[in-house]
């Protein structure tokens, strides 16, 4: 969408889609976002609306010292590759189960003669 974003295996964890405005993005679980909140409630802020509400959380970049964003920052990644992991496995599963999987729909066709 044309703004800077952070990635593991194609998955955005973190992005810099509201820099205009000071702020940084991470995808954090509601819980960890509260936690990040009530500590740092000048560096933290939900997203406002539904993103907000599922732990996307907005990063005051003027307020945020290094290692506070790098320690944010680990945590959302940390997130992503758990979250990737989980997704990987159930579509490995899917994927041979389709595989496996007799096709009700497909029709037995003639064979044509030469």
């Amino acid at each position: 969408m044309g703004n800077p974003d952070f990635r593991v295996a194609g998955r955005i964890f973190s992005t810099l889609a509201h820099a205009k405005k000071g702020y940084g993005n991470l995808m954090l679980k509601p819980e960890q976002q509260v936690m990040f909140i009530e500590k740092l409630p000048n560096i933290f802020i939900p997203i406002a609306g539904g993103w907000g509400r599922m732990g996307m959380t907005h990063v005051v970049l003027a307020n945020v010292s290094e290692d506070v964003l790098e320690g944010a920052i680990r945590t959302a990644y940390q997130l992503r590759l758990a979250a990737n992991s989980r997704a990987g496995s159930k579509t490995t599963s899917s994927k041979k189960a389709a595989l496996t999987k007799p096709n009700s729909r497909a029709k037995a066709r003639p064979k044509k003669e030469r």
